[in-house]
């Protein structure tokens, strides 16, 4: 086409991995600090609006899970394990089971 004066992009080599030496090392002690947004999810249900609407306190909101079924770990929305519900000095915590493969959360990206 005239006028066309479009080129290949052309991008640096990609640095080595964590696991490629010290410079990797440093790569991955860029993002130590970043925060990410980490939720135990119990399970879930859908519901109309006027279900929604005629909750009150002592309500039963039966949800898709199983007693005694994994709890699922997000981060950032992202499945990255499971595990089971404890309590600790009456708070609640997680117990991760499960971490899913590197492989399996690329995935999902």
């Amino acid at each position: 086409m005239p006028g066309n004066d479009a080129a290949k992009a052309e991008f640096a080599p990609v640095n080595p991995s964590p696991s490629a030496g010290d410079g990797g090392r440093r790569n991955l002690e860029r993002i130590y600090d970043l925060s990410v947004q980490a939720r135990v999810q119990l399970g879930g249900t859908n519901m109309t609006i006027r279900e929604l609407l005629s909750l009150s306190p002592g309500t039963v909101v039966e949800l898709d899970r199983m007693a005694g079924e994994s709890i699922d770990l997000l981060v950032n929305d992202i499945l990255i394990g499971k595990g089971e519900v404890v309590v600790i000095n009456d708070n609640f915590g997680l117990r991760i089971t499960e971490i899913a493969s590197a492989e399996d959360r690329l995935k999902k990206l």
